[in-house]
C-alpha cells in the first residue's frame, strides 16, 4: 500500500533491470542527451526571441515547439537521472509530484501534435495562398492559433487526469520510469472503465485530427506544386515542408511505438526505452532539422555567434 511520510503519500517507482555499471553508463548517456536537448532548444528559443527578422509565423511556431520540447524533457529527465543513481528501495515519489509529472508529460505529447498541426496549416497558407498570406496569417491570428494549441491540450489533459485522481489508490508501485496517466490509474483497485473510454476517445481524436490535418494540407500542397510551373514555389515548398514532415514523422512514429509496445507485456524493458526516446529523439532532432534547413536561422545564428566572439 502507499505509505505516508508526514502529510505526503509516497509511491515506489519501477526501474530499468540493469547492473550497477550499466545503470551508470545509461545515466551518463541520458545526461549528455538531455544536455544536448537543453542546449539546442534553448539556443533556438534565444535566437528567435532576440532576432526581429525571425519574428515571423513560421519561426514563432518553431519557438513554441522548442518551448514544448524543453518543458517535456525537463519534466522527465532530471528526475529519471536522479532515480537511476539511487537504489531501487529508495526510488519513491510524492503523489503531488507524480501528478505534476504526469500532467506535464502528457501535455508535452498533446501540445506537440497541436503545434505541428498549426505548422502544417501555416505551410499550406504560405504555399497555396502566398499573395494573401501576410493578410491572413496576422499576429492576431497567430496568437489565437497558439492559444488554441496550448489551450485545447491543457483542457483535454486536465479532464484525463481529473478522471484518474477521483479514483482511490490501493497499490504502491508506479509502473514505468516516470509518472503517466496510465501508471496513476493502475494504482487503483476501482473500475477504470470511464478512464479507458475517455482515454481511447482522447487518443482517437488527437491522432485522427493530427494525421487528418497533415494528410489534407500536404495533399493540397502537392496538388498546387504539381499544377504550378513556378520553380521557386516548388523549391520553397520542398524546403519548408520536408523539415516539418520529417519532424512530424519522428514524433508520430515514436509515439506509435509506445502504444504498440503496450500490447506486448513481455517487452517491458523495450517499452521503457522507447518512452525515454520519445522525449529525447524528436526534441533533439527538431533544432537540427529546422536549424540546418532554414537559411534565416543559420544566418541569424552566425550573426549571434560572431557578436559573442568579438
Amino acid at each position: 500500500l502507499p505509505f505516508n511520510v508526514g502529510n505526503h503519500i509516497l509511491f515506489s517507482k519501477e526501474s530499468l533491470s540493469l547492473s550497477e555499471y550499466r545503470s551508470q553508463v545509461s545515466s551518463l548517456l541520458l545526461l549528455f542527451s538531455y544536455l544536448f536537448v537543453l542546449f539546442s532548444n534553448l539556443s533556438m528559443c534565444i535566437l528567435i526571441i532576440r532576432n526581429r527578422s525571425l519574428h515571423q509565423p513560421m519561426y514563432l511556431l518553431y519557438l513554441n515547439l522548442s518551448t514544448n520540447d524543453l518543458l517535456g524533457n525537463t519534466t522527465v529527465m532530471p528526475r529519471l537521472l536522479y532515480d537511476l543513481l539511487r537504489p531501487s528501495e529508495l526510488r519513491h515519489i510524492h503523489l503531488f509530484t507524480c501528478v505534476i509529472q504526469a500532467f506535464l508529460s502528457i501535455l508535452f505529447n498533446t501540445t506537440g501534435h497541436t503545434i505541428l498541426m498549426i505548422m502544417a496549416f501555416d505551410r499550406y497558407m504560405a504555399i497555396c495562398s502566398p499573395l494573401r498570406y501576410s493578410t491572413l496569417m496576422t499576429t492576431r491570428t497567430l496568437v489565437r492559433l497558439i492559444v488554441w494549441a496550448w489551450g485545447v491540450a491543457f483542457v483535454f489533459v486536465a479532464v484525463l487526469l481529473g478522471l484518474t485522481l477521483r479514483l482511490s489508490r490501493c497499490r504502491s508501485l508506479v509502473s514505468g520510469l516516470y509518472c503517466s496517466n496510465a501508471s496513476l490509474f493502475k494504482l487503483s483497485c476501482e473500475s477504470t472503465y470511464i478512464n479507458n473510454v475517455y482515454g481511447l476517445f482522447f487518443t482517437v481524436v488527437l491522432f485522427s485530427g493530427s494525421m487528418g490535418s497533415i494528410v489534407l494540407t500536404y495533399t493540397k500542397i502537392t496538388v498546387v506544386c504539381l499544377t504550378s510551373k513556378s520553380m521557386s514555389l516548388n523549391r520553397k515548398a520542398l524546403q519548408t515542408c520536408s523539415t516539418h514532415l520529417l519532424s512530424y514523422l519522428v514524433f508520430m512514429c515514436s509515439g506509435m511505438l509506445i502504444i504498440t509496445f503496450h500490447r506486448f507485456p513481455n517487452l517491458v524493458q523495450e517499452r521503457k526505452f522507447i518512452t525515454v526516446m520519445h522525449h529525447l529523439l524528436p526534441s533533439g532532432l527538431n533544432p537540427l532539422i529546422y536549424g540546418l534547413q532554414s537559411k534565416d536561422v543559420r544566418h541569424s545564428f552566425r550573426q549571434m555567434l560572431t557578436k559573442q566572439l568579438t
